[in-house]
């Protein structure tokens, strides 16, 4: 009796075994959605689109994009949080998700609670003043904020991200002190800057088409070298903050749990599509580049990059303090 029960279980995990890798697959059967956390027509929004647009013929099913501007980008955390394990939600997770749960007391934890995909980009960042500013270099910049205190106005993506605390530092070894701006995105601060209603803003590459058209002059970047795309310009490095380089590197995700034949199918054709010459135009366009890392070495890069900005953030006395 014993050995029929044996047999009849073992004939029915071989009869499920090809059923549930028939379901993983056919996978996916349905369309996607992928959050992105910044609003519609900015940089990443519109590199984004065209990583969909490539990835989808190799998923066979439609990515729908949804904007969810606010809270410095991390609003996708929670949704990703929310969602079901299998795939069919994701998100860019910008590093300001990772350094947001560092600095504030937040329902979800992006190292448990999120599954990393690939790493796609990161970006340039720079420092943007209206076309009829009197400033011509950073220098003017400084110059006239240390002679004028609290008076600068400065516009940024967000409290606590990295275009934020990037200039933060920069001010505070000056001794700076200004009226700081938050958007919720790169579109609405560059028609800011470029309408005079800032007096300068801190962005990422989404200012390039706002420069070309002559709006917005560029002072700085934040880049380890001068950008062929803006040669004449230089970088924080050159003019002597020898530690200011950010170039926040992004990914996708997906919800913890998804099961890793999904996570691997989604990989595998985000990166086909990433590595697309429609995709690389369109990431050169906004003077990104490629920076691709697979899934584990994503992982890993996450949380080595925690760390690195666990201590940035206590020496800026920006870590929550604990609950008692």
């Amino acid at each position: 009796m014993s050995r029929r029960v044996v047999l009849a279980g073992g004939l029915l995990a071989a009869l499920q075994m090809p059923a549930a890798h028939a379901r993983t697959h056919a996978w996916p059967e349905r369309p996607l959605q992928l959050i992105v956390p910044w609003p519609a027509g900015g940089a990443t929004d519109m590199t984004l689109r065209v990583l969909c647009e490539e990835a989808q013929p190799l998923l066979g099913q439609p990515i729908v994009v949804i904007n969810r501007p606010g809270s410095a980008g991390t609003l996708v955390a929670q949704m990703l949080k929310m969602a079901p394990p299998d795939g069919y939600t994701i998100g860019q997770v910008p590093i300001t998700v990772y350094r947001h749960a560092l600095m504030n007391h937040v329902p979800w934890n992006p190292l448990t609670d999120l599954s990393p995909i690939v790493q796609v980009s990161g970006v340039t960042f720079g420092v943007l003043v209206p076309d009829g500013s009197p400033w011509k270099s950073l220098n003017d910049l400084v110059a006239w904020a240390q002679q004028h205190p609290g008076e600068l106005i400065l516009g940024s993506t967000g409290i606590g991200t990295t275009a934020h605390l990037a200039m933060e530092e920069i001010l505070l070894q000056h001794q700076v002190r200004y009226v700081h701006v938050p958007y919720k995105g790169t579109a609405d601060q560059m028609l800011a800057v470029a309408a005079g209603q800032l007096m300068a803003g801190v962005n990422s590459t989404g200012f390039a088409p706002w420069v070309e058209r002559g709006q917005i002059r560029l002072l700085a970047t934040f880049s380890a070298q001068r950008s062929p795309h803006w040669p004449a310009v230089p970088t924080f490095r050159e003019l002597g903050y020898e530690h200011a380089v950010y170039t926040s590197p992004w990914g996708l995700a997906t919800p913890h749990g998804t099961p890793e034949a999904v996570v691997q199918r989604l990989h595998d054709a985000f990166r086909q599509a990433m590595f697309s010459d429609r995709h690389q135009q369109a990431l050169a366009r906004y003077d990104q580049q490629l920076d691709y890392l697979n899934t584990g070495d994503y992982r890993q890069a996450v949380q080595a990059t925690v760390e690195r900005e666990r201590r940035l953030l206590k020496r800026m006395n920006l870590l929550a303090k604990p609950i008692s």
